[in-house]
Protein backbone atom coordinates (compact mmCIF):
# COMPACT_ATOMS: atom_id res chain seq x y z
CA UNK A 1 0.00 0.00 0.00
CA UNK A 2 2.54 2.65 1.23
CA UNK A 3 6.59 2.62 -0.44
CA UNK A 4 8.43 3.48 3.26
CA UNK A 5 11.77 5.37 2.03
CA UNK A 6 14.26 4.71 5.12
CA UNK A 7 14.53 8.64 5.21
CA UNK A 8 12.48 11.29 7.22
CA UNK A 9 10.19 13.47 5.37
CA UNK A 10 12.69 16.96 6.18
CA UNK A 11 16.30 16.51 7.88
CA UNK A 12 16.28 16.81 11.84
CA UNK A 13 19.50 18.21 13.15
CA UNK A 14 19.77 18.23 16.88
CA UNK A 15 23.15 19.46 18.20
CA UNK A 16 22.74 19.64 21.70
CA UNK A 17 20.76 17.75 24.52
CA UNK A 18 17.25 19.78 25.85
CA UNK A 19 14.94 17.84 27.28
CA UNK A 20 13.18 21.17 28.26
CA UNK A 21 12.38 21.64 24.64
CA UNK A 22 11.57 17.99 24.33
CA UNK A 23 8.87 18.29 26.84
CA UNK A 24 7.20 21.19 24.89
CA UNK A 25 7.64 19.30 21.43
CA UNK A 26 5.35 16.51 23.36
CA UNK A 27 2.62 18.30 22.39
CA UNK A 28 2.89 17.73 19.10
CA UNK A 29 3.47 14.10 19.99
CA UNK A 30 0.38 13.04 21.62
CA UNK A 31 -1.68 16.10 22.32
CA UNK A 32 -4.98 16.77 21.41
CA UNK A 33 -4.11 18.97 18.32
CA UNK A 34 -0.54 17.00 17.70
CA UNK A 35 0.13 14.28 14.74
CA UNK A 36 -0.78 11.38 15.64
CA UNK A 37 -4.40 12.21 16.66
CA UNK A 38 -4.42 14.15 13.07
CA UNK A 39 -3.09 11.33 11.09
CA UNK A 40 -5.65 8.75 13.13
CA UNK A 41 -8.47 11.18 12.42
CA UNK A 42 -7.88 11.07 8.87
CA UNK A 43 -7.52 7.16 8.84
CA UNK A 44 -10.94 7.01 10.36
CA UNK A 45 -12.65 9.48 8.51
CA UNK A 46 -11.94 8.08 5.03
CA UNK A 47 -14.47 5.30 5.87
CA UNK A 48 -17.56 8.17 5.31
CA UNK A 49 -16.10 10.56 2.86
CA UNK A 50 -17.23 10.24 -0.87
CA UNK A 51 -14.87 8.40 -3.14
CA UNK A 52 -13.52 11.26 -4.90
CA UNK A 53 -11.69 12.93 -1.23
CA UNK A 54 -10.81 9.24 0.72
CA UNK A 55 -7.19 9.48 -1.69
CA UNK A 56 -6.57 13.26 -0.02
CA UNK A 57 -7.55 11.89 3.92
CA UNK A 58 -4.92 8.95 2.90
CA UNK A 59 -2.12 11.18 2.06
CA UNK A 60 -2.91 13.73 4.36
CA UNK A 61 -2.88 10.96 7.03
CA UNK A 62 0.40 9.26 5.42
CA UNK A 63 2.08 12.48 5.76
CA UNK A 64 0.89 13.25 9.17
CA UNK A 65 2.68 9.53 10.21
CA UNK A 66 6.06 11.22 8.98
CA UNK A 67 5.68 14.41 10.56
CA UNK A 68 4.41 11.99 13.75
CA UNK A 69 8.45 10.21 13.06
CA UNK A 70 9.95 13.45 12.73
CA UNK A 71 8.80 15.10 16.08
CA UNK A 72 9.84 11.82 17.75
CA UNK A 73 13.20 11.84 16.54
CA UNK A 74 13.53 15.22 17.52
CA UNK A 75 12.10 14.21 21.13
CA UNK A 76 14.22 11.38 21.25
CA UNK A 77 17.41 13.20 20.22
CA UNK A 78 17.00 15.84 22.59
CA UNK A 79 17.00 13.45 25.12
CA UNK A 80 18.85 10.35 24.96
CA UNK A 81 21.70 11.71 26.64
CA UNK A 82 20.43 13.51 29.11
CA UNK A 83 21.03 12.66 32.96
CA UNK A 84 18.13 11.68 35.16
CA UNK A 85 18.97 15.26 37.16
CA UNK A 86 18.38 16.61 33.22
CA UNK A 87 15.22 15.09 32.83
CA UNK A 88 13.59 16.27 36.37
CA UNK A 89 15.18 19.78 35.86
CA UNK A 90 13.04 19.58 32.51
CA UNK A 91 9.87 18.64 34.58
CA UNK A 92 10.02 15.36 32.91
CA UNK A 93 10.99 13.39 36.22
CA UNK A 94 7.72 11.57 36.32
CA UNK A 95 8.09 10.44 32.35
CA UNK A 96 11.93 9.26 33.13
CA UNK A 97 10.57 7.31 36.17
CA UNK A 98 7.59 5.50 34.33
CA UNK A 99 9.76 5.59 30.66
CA UNK A 100 13.17 5.96 31.01
CA UNK A 101 14.35 7.82 27.46
CA UNK A 102 11.74 5.68 25.99
CA UNK A 103 9.05 8.34 24.00
CA UNK A 104 5.56 7.85 25.23
CA UNK A 105 2.31 9.54 23.50
CA UNK A 106 1.36 12.45 25.81
CA UNK A 107 1.35 16.08 25.56
CA UNK A 108 3.38 18.77 27.17
CA UNK A 109 1.72 18.58 30.65
CA UNK A 110 2.01 14.71 30.54
CA UNK A 111 -1.64 14.04 29.76
CA UNK A 112 -1.87 10.69 28.21
CA UNK A 113 -3.09 10.53 24.32
CA UNK A 114 -6.43 9.63 24.23
CA UNK A 115 -9.05 8.49 21.48
CA UNK A 116 -11.09 11.60 22.23
CA UNK A 117 -8.94 13.66 20.65
CA UNK A 118 -10.17 11.93 17.12
CA UNK A 119 -13.06 13.69 15.79
CA UNK A 120 -15.70 12.14 13.18
CA UNK A 121 -19.27 12.98 12.88
CA UNK A 122 -19.93 11.30 9.76
CA UNK A 123 -20.85 13.84 7.57
CA UNK A 124 -17.85 15.07 4.93
CA UNK A 125 -18.62 18.54 5.42
CA UNK A 126 -18.34 19.03 8.81
CA UNK A 127 -15.62 16.34 9.29
CA UNK A 128 -13.61 18.45 7.30
CA UNK A 129 -14.49 21.59 9.01
CA UNK A 130 -13.12 19.60 11.53
CA UNK A 131 -10.10 18.82 9.80
CA UNK A 132 -9.01 22.79 8.89
CA UNK A 133 -9.58 23.50 12.46
CA UNK A 134 -6.99 20.59 13.10
CA UNK A 135 -4.86 22.06 10.94
CA UNK A 136 -4.81 25.22 11.86
CA UNK A 137 -4.56 24.19 15.56
CA UNK A 138 -1.46 22.44 14.39
CA UNK A 139 0.01 25.06 12.79
CA UNK A 140 -0.81 27.49 15.64
CA UNK A 141 1.23 25.25 17.89
CA UNK A 142 3.88 25.03 15.75
CA UNK A 143 4.43 29.16 15.45
CA UNK A 144 4.26 28.85 19.72
CA UNK A 145 7.49 26.09 19.64
CA UNK A 146 9.24 28.05 17.22
CA UNK A 147 8.43 30.70 19.39
CA UNK A 148 9.68 29.82 22.92
CA UNK A 149 12.39 27.58 21.08
CA UNK A 150 16.44 29.21 20.76
CA UNK A 151 17.52 26.08 18.89
CA UNK A 152 17.65 27.19 15.26
CA UNK A 153 17.95 23.25 13.40
CA UNK A 154 15.41 22.43 15.36
CA UNK A 155 13.73 25.58 14.38
CA UNK A 156 14.30 24.98 10.71
CA UNK A 157 12.24 21.09 11.07
CA UNK A 158 9.25 22.66 13.33
CA UNK A 159 8.92 25.73 10.57
CA UNK A 160 8.51 22.97 7.80
CA UNK A 161 5.91 21.13 9.41
CA UNK A 162 4.39 24.33 10.16
CA UNK A 163 3.69 25.40 6.38
CA UNK A 164 2.85 21.73 5.84
CA UNK A 165 -0.08 22.67 7.86
CA UNK A 166 -1.01 25.19 5.72
CA UNK A 167 -0.91 23.32 2.75
CA UNK A 168 -3.38 20.55 4.46
CA UNK A 169 -5.70 23.27 5.68
CA UNK A 170 -5.85 24.44 2.12
CA UNK A 171 -6.39 20.82 0.73
CA UNK A 172 -9.02 20.33 2.97
CA UNK A 173 -10.50 24.10 1.91
CA UNK A 174 -10.81 22.90 -1.48
CA UNK A 175 -12.10 19.91 -0.40
CA UNK A 176 -15.17 21.22 1.46
CA UNK A 177 -15.70 23.55 -2.04
CA UNK A 178 -15.53 20.06 -4.39
CA UNK A 179 -18.71 18.62 -2.04
CA UNK A 180 -20.35 22.20 -2.18
CA UNK A 181 -20.87 22.11 -5.63
CA UNK A 182 -21.67 18.71 -6.05
CA UNK A 183 -24.68 19.45 -3.66
CA UNK A 184 -25.94 22.55 -5.68
CA UNK A 185 -25.72 20.30 -8.49
CA UNK A 186 -29.30 19.38 -10.14
CA UNK A 187 -29.73 15.72 -10.56
CA UNK A 188 -31.17 14.94 -13.85
CA UNK A 189 -32.80 11.34 -14.44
Amino acid sequence: MWIYDKKLQYPVVVRDTNPRLAKYLMEQYGGADGELAAALRYQNQRYTIPDKIIGLLTDISTEEFAHLEMIATMIYKLTKDATPEQMKEAGLGEHFVSHGHALFYNNAAGVPFTAAYIQAKGDPIADLYEDIAAEEKARATYQWLIDISDDPYINDSLRFLRERENVHSMRFREAVEMLKEDQVKKTIF
